[in-house]
């Protein structure tokens, strides 16, 4: 079992994984939000395709951090499913000690797979959110131009 410093150290791990997804999803949003007000009063013309294409990075970048959060909160769920079949929590699995352990080894599996997804996920989100910060500067670069 885990020593109470482990799960400090735990604990303090996933609310800043957290925190920093909720982070990315709120830049994203704001993001959208605040290229909309800078363009409501615009014509569409091409020179807005690098603020299309921010946008597009942008709801990806949203996207994938709702995807990312599903993911681990199946992660977090398959762990605590974990613990209470090792712990014997489940009355049908009792006395079966192969039993438990295949549970325990599909459960393992299904934690693995869960967390290099939220792993991947994560690391699309960011990538998104800079691909369409740097999409919007080409786009304001442009527009600069266009008014010289």
């Amino acid at each position: 079992m885990a020593t109470e410093e482990e799960k400090e150290v735990y604990r303090a791990l996933r609310e800043s994984q957290g925190k920093y997804t909720y982070f990315l999803l709120a830049a994203a949003g704001t993001a959208v939000g605040f290229s909309l007000t800078q363009t409501a009063s615009s014509a569409l013309s091409l020179c807005q395709l690098p603020l299309a294409a921010a946008l597009l990075f942008w709801g990806l970048s949203f996207y994938l951090s709702c995807k990312n959060l599903a993911y681990v909160n199946s992660t977090l769920f398959a762990n605590y499913e974990l613990l209470r079949v090792e712990n014997g929590r489940y009355p049908e699995l009792s006395g079966h000690p192969q039993m438990v352990q295949a549970a325990s080894e599909g459960i393992r599996g299904a934690i693995k797979n869960n967390s290099d997804t939220a792993n991947q996920l994560g690391h699309w989100q960011f990538r998104m959110l800079i691909t369409g910060s740097v999409s919007y500067i080409v786009w304001h670069v442009i527009e600069m131009w266009l008014r010289t």
